[in-house]
């Protein structure tokens, strides 16, 4: 089945003229392909990665064409999977089109790829997004100039705004080729065309592939062994050795330098800037919450108002209102007293509104309870995202996450495993090198909460004084930082260094934050309401058949003896996995029932949250890290959250 889709996708691709969305992060590349290609949309992995990339029907004049979402980039030499992938795309399928997504206000960076294509020998056409932003910064583009000095179409746009669409749209179809060219000087021009005689046709120009190769393009490896043989690789290896024996800088710095000095001639020529005021006050935002001090109390009062949002407002007034009124008062005795009428089979019965019943477990849980609660996450986290304070965070936070082995940028997924711990896993890709994708999956999977398992746990946390909730930050934060430590020291490769580019702080668009979190909400029912279906069939199962009893007394000692818990908790572990805020959730109902002490209270919820990541999470790490890193992972992180549980209960108990 799977390969007949495959098959079927790449009939598609063949039939359809492609056009390929190329640009650099945030510059609104993503919202452009959506206005292009309407509600038909697939999302697969690109072969070989765990890169997803976007394709969609668009019909120009008449014409069908297959358009390309491609990851975003900083340069066709890449850094990381996600540009290799995008390099990929224009390597393997030359396209009819390379539409260049540009940040209107930052003109320069979008310019560097721009050579790059124009390198390539690729039909291009540019972009500029954001023009709203850029005029109230008093940035002004002179657009004729500029398509008289590239040499190809430049259309303005504010994409949110569906400004400038249909001009993009009508330029699409007449795409050029650009005639700018950058000059890299006499000696490696020279070695450049040397080079480019060694090379077989490809979809792009031989003199880019040549310049890739100077610049040490390790990426470039299969392409080379794949279409050269073992004489002419030789060859040009010991080219590139000559040309940089005669060089006292790395080529690729040369190479990079020389696209800069050309980036900054041509925006210097089409670029002005007048004295506007406006944005002046979002400029200087922009700055203080990157202070090294006053940025600190920045991010305190954001966090504060996240607590006040999604912990109290979602997990306090909106569950209340979804469990007890909606469900306790309307939905589930009405629901029960049809089932038990209608169904006369106590064990058909107890399936549907029993302990563990899919209506009276399954769908409370997940829509009374972790609905409402992810749903405000989902909203918060918009706000933070369409703001552009996240990257600011990565900056504030650069200096405290090289202390574990990591850099500003790892802050990025450990947000987003505020939202999901398997949408974080998945989102280590945008760290360079092995070693910090290794070290902030496994401290995601170990101490980041995800949206629902926190908004769960900050609701139990209400009611109790503040030193219980105290206690809980403290450990998880010197857990981090002790496991991170650690882990900087065994896990063997090299730091990378810290390059993030910071989008402007702007004032969120409302429409944008609610279909963002419609998307995810729909996301959310669609992959977390099956499991926990799943999960209440397996806890049902497993007590009929005694089973759950049994794991509760074999786990008794551990859960009783060393964590100082209830015996009931255990099956409150095993929710955890199958699910993290099933978990949660099964902890909530405890502590609302009374069954808990504060004591409890702050064991099971660092045990928790230490706990092994849920299902979903564990087959995401399994496809980023491999198995055997996987299960290596699982095993410690079940060890230390235990010990560090037992940890806490005995500290607890000495300090009285």
């Amino acid at each position: 089945m799977q390969d007949k889709t495959v098959l079927k996708e790449e009939k598609r691709k063949q039939k359809y003229g492609r056009i390929v969305l190329v640009g650099n992060p945030n510059v609104g590349k993503s919202v452009i392909f959506g206005l292009l290609t309407g509600k038909y949309v697939t999302v697969s992995n690109y072969p070989g990665t765990t890169v997803e990339v976007s394709h969609g029907n668009l019909i120009l004049d008449g014409k069908k064409f297959l358009l390309v979402d491609s990851p975003g980039v900083n340069s066709f030499i890449p850094m990381s999977e996600d540009e290799r992938v995008t390099r990929d795309i224009l390597l393997a399928e030359r396209p009819e089109n390379v539409v260049l997504v540009a940040d209107s206000k930052n003109l320069k960076r979008a310019l560097m790829l721009l050579l790059q294509l124009a390198e390539m020998g690729l039909p291009c056409l540019l972009t500029l997004n954001m023009e709203d932003e850029a005029a109230a910064r008093g940035i002004d583009i002179d657009y004729g100039k500029l398509e008289e000095i590239l040499g190809i179409g430049v259309v303005g746009t504010v994409a949110p705004q569906r400004k400038g669409i249909s001009d993009l749209k009508e330029a699409l179809l007449s795409p050029r080729r650009p005639k700018v060219e950058t000059d890299y000087g006499e000696l490696l021009e020279a070695y450049a065309s040397r080079i480019s005689d060694l090379l077989p046709d490809a979809n792009i120009s031989k003199r880019s592939l040549a310049l890739m190769l100077l610049s040490g393009d390790d990426s470039m490896t299969g392409w080379v062994v794949a279409n050269l043989d073992a004489g002419k690789i030789k060859e040009i290896e010991d080219l590139r050795d000559e040309a940089q024996a005669k060089q006292k800088e790395p080529l690729a710095n040369i190479i990079a330098r020389k696209r800069i000095e050309m980036s900054e001639a041509i925006v210097g020529t089409v670029v002005k800037q007048t004295d506007k005021e406006a944005g002046q006050i979002a400029q200087w935002l922009g700055k203080w919450t990157m202070h090294p001090f006053w940025g600190i109390f920045g991010l305190v009062f954001v966090l504060f108002c996240f607590y006040e949002f999604v912990g109290k407002f979602g997990a306090g007034t909106l569950v209340n209102f979804f469990e007890q009124v909606i469900f306790g008062r309307y939905l589930s005795p009405g629901i029960e007293k049809v089932v038990r009428y209608l169904i006369p089979f106590p064990f058909l019965q107890d399936f549907f509104v029993g302990q563990y019943g899919m209506f009276t477990m399954a769908v409370t849980y997940a829509v009374a309870i972790i609905l409402p609660i992810t749903a405000t996450f989902f909203i918060a986290f918009g706000f933070l995202e369409d703001s552009g304070y996240l990257p600011r965070i990565a900056v504030l936070t650069n200096s405290a996450f090289s202390k574990v082995g990591l850099n500003g940028k790892a802050v990025l997924p450990m947000v987003l495993g505020l939202g999901c711990g398997t949408m974080a896993a998945m989102t280590t890709r945008i760290l360079e090198t092995k070693r910090e994708r290794i070290i902030a999956t496994f401290l995601i999977a170990l101490a980041i909460p995800c949206s629902a398992q926190l908004g769960v746990i900050l609701g139990m946390l209400g009611p109790y004084p503040i030193k219980v909730t105290l206690w809980w930050i403290g450990t998880l934060f010197l857990v981090l930082v002790l496991t991170g430590y650690i882990a900087a020291k065994v896990v063997p490769g090299e730091k990378a260094d810290f390059f993030l580019e910071l989008p402007p702080i702007r004032l969120p668009r409302l429409g944008n934050i609610l279909m963002k979190t419609l998307g995810r909400i729909e996301w959310y029912l669609k992959e977390a309401v099956p499991l926990f279906i799943l999960g209440t069939f397996v806890l049902f199962l497993l007590d009929k058949l005694k089973v759950l009893g049994w794991v509760e007394r074999a786990a008794s000692p551990v859960v009783v003896g060393f964590l100082g818990l209830p015996q009931e908790t255990a099956s409150v572990f095993i929710l955890g996995f199958l699910r993290r805020d099933y978990g949660a959730a099964g902890l909530f109902q405890l502590s609302k029932q009374g069954l808990l002490t504060p004591d409890q209270i702050i064991v099971s919820i660092i045990t928790l949250t230490l706990f092994v990541p849920c299902l979903a999470s564990f087959f995401m790490i399994v496809k980023e890290r491999g198995a055997k890193t996987a299960l290596f992972m699982f095993f410690l992180i079940t060890i230390f959250a235990l010990l560090v549980g037992g940890g806490v209960n005995l500290l607890l108990h000495m300090l009285g």
